[in-house]
């Protein structure tokens, strides 16, 4: 049986391709995520903010796209992020439960953009 996976691509306010992932990644919808992450091509951001599992096939699939991918995720996923290397080669914001969220900036409709003056 194939876990329920939303994937969404769309683009931010500044132009760049980004893809909203909600729901659980595992092996049953890893094919999905890579062809998502394969159709677009350049810069991408994929926020991760709605995913409440990540298992290592989908890892597998986001280390493919490590050099190019700008991840954004919660703390719920700090941990395998963090233990699997993920965020010592791919940008990765949230993580931090205090930390301000810059997925907001990523969503389409420009909802949740920094402040002036404001870093990510």
């Amino acid at each position: 049986m194939t876990t329920p996976l939303t994937l969404t691509s769309g683009r931010r306010a500044d132009g760049t391709a980004m893809l909203t992932v909600v729901g659980e990644i595992d092996m049953s919808n890893t094919d999905d995520l890579a062809g998502a992450l394969d159709g677009i091509q350049g810069p991408l951001v994929v926020d991760l903010t709605a995913v409440e599992y990540l298992d290592s096939a989908g890892l597998s699939v986001l280390f493919r796209h490590a050099d190019r991918i700008e991840l954004v995720a919660t703390p719920l996923l700090a941990p395998v992020l963090t233990v699997s290397g993920l965020t010592d080669i791919a940008t990765v914001h949230g993580l931090d439960a205090g930390s301000s969220h810059p997925a907001a900036s990523s969503r389409p409709d420009g909802a949740g953009r920094l402040a002036e003056g404001e870093e990510r």
